[in-house]
This record gives structure tokens, C-alpha cells and sequence, in this order.
């Protein structure tokens, strides 16, 4: 009973000397090529991981970009306070993250006042002193009142703060 390596086409006598064949000259060449696949494998990984740091990266520099740097209406907001105007408002009430929504990143320096609490049970003190009863609600140095979702050119007319370039 002759064996035949189809590998390197010897023949042998035996089927343990054509194990111990196998063993010794094709076993390594087997061994090359897993380790082959497997470095393909962790160069892929590499890859994968390489282009998602890019991409959290780019991300990152995206969002910081945009919550840095000068607002539309930064100038605006800052006159707002200046003229002891104050919008009231509910972290919870949709129409108070329009108004927010309208002023952009310039929003930080709205004399904003949160009227709710955590829970959303109740108010907060500082708004039931001034007697606030709907959000938002725009208060001005004189004492009048807006209530709902205002226009920037509203609110502009009502407290004499200039919109800038508009």
C-alpha cells in the first residue's frame, strides 16, 4: 500500500512515515498561512478601527466647532439681560425650546429662568413670586408681559435691543 503527498508528489511505504512527512515539511507551510490570515485578519481590525477613531474624531471637532465661538445673536441675548428683560420658562414646554431653538448658540446668554422643578410637580419659587401662569413668558423692564413663542423682531420692538445685521 503506497501512500502518495499530493503535495510534493512523494510516495511512501508506510502510513506513519507519511504522517511523519506531512508533519515535518507541510505542517509548517500550513502553520505560515494561518498566521497569514490571521495578521489579514487583525490588519483589517486595524483598519475598522483606524477609520472609526477618525470618524469620532471629525465628529467631535464638528460638535465643539459649532457649540464655540460667536452666535448669531449673541449681542442680541446680551442686550436682553442688560435690559433686565427675563423669559420664563419649562425645561418640559415645547414652546420654550422653540424660543430657545430661534436664538441658536446665542441661547447661553438668554436671561432664561427655569420655572419647573425636576419632577415637573408644581413651580418654582422664583416664578411664583414673580406669578408667572403660562411659558414662556417674556417679562420687560417696564413691567409688561409676553406670553408664547415671540419673534426675535418682537422681542427686539418690545425691549429696544437691535437684532445687529438684520
Amino acid at each position: 500500500m503506497a501512500l502518495k503527498c499530493e503535495q510534493c508528489d512523494k510516495s511512501f511505504d508506510s502510513k506513519e512515515s507519511f504522517e511523519q512527512h506531512n508533519q515535518a515539511k507541510h505542517q509548517k507551510n500550513k502553520d505560515v498561512a494561518e498566521t497569514s490570515k490571521k495578521g489579514l485578519g487583525i490588519k483589517k481590525k486595524h483598519v475598522v478601527l483606524t477609520i472609526t477613531l477618525v470618524t469620532v474624531l471629525a465628529f467631535s471637532f464638528w460638535v465643539y466647532s459649532f457649540s464655540t465661538g460667536p452666535g448669531k445673536y449673541d449681542d442680541f441675548a446680551k442686550c436682553l439681560t442688560e435690559k433686565d428683560t427675563k423669559f420664563y420658562g419649562a425645561f418640559w414646554c415645547p414652546n420654550c425650546e422653540q424660543q430657545k431653538a430661534v436664538f441658536g448658540k446665542s441661547v447661553k446668554f438668554v436671561p432664561y429662568i427655569e420655572c419647573s422643578p425636576p419632577d415637573q410637580r408644581g413651580q418654582l419659587e422664583v416664578c411664583r413670586d414673580a406669578e408667572i401662569e403660562s411659558y414662556p413668558t417674556w417679562e420687560f423692564s417696564d413691567g409688561s408681559r409676553l406670553t408664547g413663542f415671540r419673534s426675535l423682531e418682537t422681542l427686539s420692538s418690545k425691549s429696544g435691543c437691535s437684532l445687529g445685521g438684520e
